[in-house]
């Protein structure tokens, strides 16, 4: 029997993150956790219900309906869709800010990891939710290659927005995750760098699989 590993994969907005490591744990028969889609849930219930929600999270239950496409559950309601929004996106960063937002994610990602065989990926999974994960993936690219793959997602949801504005807002984004008190968004000192401003999904998955093989392997 194979040994599990966690994988920890992080990086700026749309990087690509979550494409790859729904792969990646599709192709290891692993766990997905998109950590982002958590804190994009806690952001619709901040915009929907106001900053007080974020004292009373322990009312809410974030879970992922993997049988269909990895649905987003937020008390059983499905926000899949919703936390997708511009105006979700245009808060997120903020809402990630919180410090009460941020420990009770983290406590939840944590507990997800500890039987192994987990795919997580978000800004500080290799850093802070799971400082000791086997394997630690940064992926980057640069903005204007993340802000054109952003905009195919939005073109495919029927949204219509500039590419130079997308541009803008990733780069804002940005900013915020690497400047935020709590958790910035960096590179883990013992993470693999990889850029995929140049590379092909295939070409990102098949070297992602290839390290989690070799640290399997070893095990």
């Amino acid at each position: 029997m194979k040994n599990k590993i966690n994988i920890a994969i992080d990086g700026p907005a749309a990087a690509g993150k979550s494409t790859i490591s729904k792969r990646v744990a599709e192709q290891l028969s692993y766990i997905y956790i998109d950590t982002g889609a958590m804190y994009r849930a806690i952001t619709l219930l901040y915009i929907e219900n106001g900053k007080d929600i974020i004292n009373n999270l322990s009312d809410f239950e974030i879970t992922f309906k993997r049988e269909d496409s990895n649905r987003v559950l937020l008390n059983n309601r499905d926000v899949t869709d919703e936390i997708r929004s511009q105006d979700v996106t245009g808060k997120v960063s903020e809402v990630s800010s919180f410090e009460a937002v941020r420990s009770y994610l983290v406590e939840m990602q944590q507990k997800i990891g500890i039987e192994k065989g987990v795919v997580m990926d978000g800004r500080d999974i290799g850093t802070t939710v799971l400082p000791d994960a086997e394997l630690k993936i940064f992926m980057q690219a640069s903005p204007r290659v993340r802000a054109e793959r952003r905009l195919l997602e939005e073109k495919e949801r029927g949204n219509a927005i500039d590419l130079d504005q997308l541009t803008s807002q990733i780069i804002r984004r940005d900013e915020l995750d690497m400047n935020r008190e709590i958790s910035p968004l960096v590179q883990a000192d013992d993470a693999v760098l990889l850029d995929t401003t140049e590379l092909s999904i295939e070409e990102v998955e098949e070297h992602i699989l290839h390290l989690a093989q070799q640290k399997i392997g070893v095990e």
